[in-house]
């Protein structure tokens, strides 16, 4: 029998007392077992930052998390930062130079609210600061008072793309997503495709044109993603890209073995 594959996650620094901890949020750790089938593998964010390739030659897949701090501005040439916005540099300078090189390898990619933030910023898109702020568009952050069954709960819906990933998974064009971010897309990186727009019009899903696995989604589908068939499915279908990039690496390996030296 395969061993499930493995799928990395990049850490958030922390302070917590006196030192810095990296983590993860213990829901995306547990919706890659639950619902991607596969073993989690928790990637130090540091910087400078380790070689993205020594991580990702034994990897089957990455996940790029939600987080509380957002994208430094500078590296979308935005604005200066406002007050009292939290900023994670050693993640910065972590995924921001994953999301090329494991795109360039075909590995599949998710990536959650931040981490959908990241990859639109390494492929040169740009982000409103403030969504809210911005003309035409909703509040779209939580109630931080809420209880989390509340915050998570079902927000507004969205609009497929015909056709696309999202749709296929959701068996129409339309679903109910959460909505936690109070950052957005202002400019679609490169190379991007939507897959799903709110009422208001700001995107909240895409993919990589040109064929691999990389969905990003501004919602956050891994809360309690056992008990929400749409949440499922998208895990479920980067769980069986990440299995299908496995058995691909483990027949290029056998194959380099056969070769005569």
């Amino acid at each position: 029998m395969a061993l499930p594959p493995l799928v990395g996650l990049p850490t958030d620094r922390k302070q917590i007392g006196l030192h810095p901890f990296l983590a993860v949020g213990e829901k995306y750790v547990r919706a890659v077992v639950d619902g991607a089938g596969a073993t989690p593998v928790l990637l130090p964010a540091l910087q400078p930052p380790l070689a993205a390739d020594e991580w990702l030659a034994r990897l089957d897949g990455l996940l790029l998390t939600g987080a509380v701090s957002n994208i430094e501005p500078h590296h979308y040439g935005d604005e200066p930062s406002y007050e009292g916005n939290l900023h994670d540099p050693a993640r910065d300078a972590t995924t921001l130079g994953l999301v090329p090189r494991a795109v360039a390898l075909g590995l599949p990619v998710l990536a959650i609210c931040r981490g959908f933030q990241e990859v639109n910023v390494a492929f040169g898109g740009s982000l409103f600061q403030k969504l809210h702020e911005a003309t035409g568009f909703n509040d779209h952050r939580e109630n931080p008072g809420d209880p989390l069954d509340v915050q998570y709960a079902p927000s507004h819906a969205i609009r497929l793309a015909e056709g696309g990933l999202l749709a296929s998974i959701a068996g129409g064009t339309s679903a109910q997503v959460n909505s936690l971010h109070g950052q957005g897309v202002a400019r679609l990186g490169e190379g991007l495709v939507v897959e799903a727009i709110a009422p208001d019009g700001a995107i909240e899903a895409f993919r990589r044109d040109g064929g691999g696995f990389l969905l990003g989604v501004q919602w956050h589908p891994e809360w309690q993603v056992t008990g929400n068939p749409f949440y499922l499915g998208i895990f479920r279908a980067f769980g069986d890209a990440c299995r299908a990039y496995a058995a691909r690496r483990a027949a290029s390996a056998r194959n380099s073995l056969r070769e005569p030296a």
